[in-house]
């Protein structure tokens, strides 16, 4: 866990660190808008950042776009300002907390952690896993043991319509509906046929032994048990 601290008080931003460290969180920190952009450049795989509004070169809230452009980080701002305009505007421009010093260093971890876990529940529900594949519905993609997948469109809808119904039998005529449109060109049953072994070699383990897209004979097909 990587927490970048901005803040422009060297007391206050070393006493944050050494505290966080004490936490066992890695912390790298900043006390100017310029160097924080240029870690933030290269550390995308900072978890939280922790924002003082009152920095020598530049508004918090202005870094705070910024850095929104460079990745969605979640973030808290710190600030000595408690005015409440300030509070909502900085909660209204999407930051996740806002916490007016002085504070006590264990309700910061409270609320880093309470952030952190909204985040995570917020990106668990953009991802659907079956076994092995994770589903980004953000990105539209899929990934295999963390390797993207590369599906056409057409793939990436059908294999969506099964993950979305876990435990519907799906008929051909059935999943011909679900991805019909008109902009796109019609697929007719044989074709369906076609996409159906191209999904499957490019997701599952043995493509002759299908465990995620599964026929059931007579019918149609199914989705496969969601934990392998």
């Amino acid at each position: 866990m990587k927490i970048l601290i901005i803040e422009d008080d060297d007391t206050i931003r070393q006493g944050l660190k050494f505290y966080l460290e004490q936490e066992n969180y890695g912390v790298i920190d900043s006390a100017t808008a310029k160097d924080s952009l240029e870690l933030i450049n290269n550390n995308v795989d900072i978890d939280i950042i922790l924002l003082d509004i009152n920095l020598p070169d530049k508004n918090g809230f202005d870094l705070f776009k910024e850095i929104k452009e460079i990745k969605d980080f979640p973030i808290i701002f710190l600030t000595a300002n408690d005015l409440e305009v300030s509070v909502v505007r900085g909660l209204d421009m999407g930051a996740d907390d806002y916490i007016t010093k002085p504070f006590k260093a264990r309700e910061l971890v409270s609320r880093i952690k309470n952030a952190l876990r909204r985040v995570n529940n917020k990106q668990d529900n953009n991802l659907i896993k079956i076994q092995d594949i994770v589903i980004d519905l953000r990105q539209a993609k899929v990934f295999k043991k963390g390797i993207d997948v590369m599906l056409t469109a057409l793939e990436y809808k059908i294999l969506l319509s099964f993950a979305l119904n876990p435990n519907t039998i799906f008929t051909r005529e059935k999943i011909l509906a679900d991805i019909w449109d008109v902009n796109e060109d019609y697929v007719n049953d044989n074709t369906l046929t076609v996409y159906i072994k191209r999904i499957r070699e490019k997701i599952e383990d043995d493509s002759s032994n299908p465990k995620i897209i599964i026929t059931v004979r007579g019918l149609g097909y199914k989705l496969g048990e969601i934990n392998a």
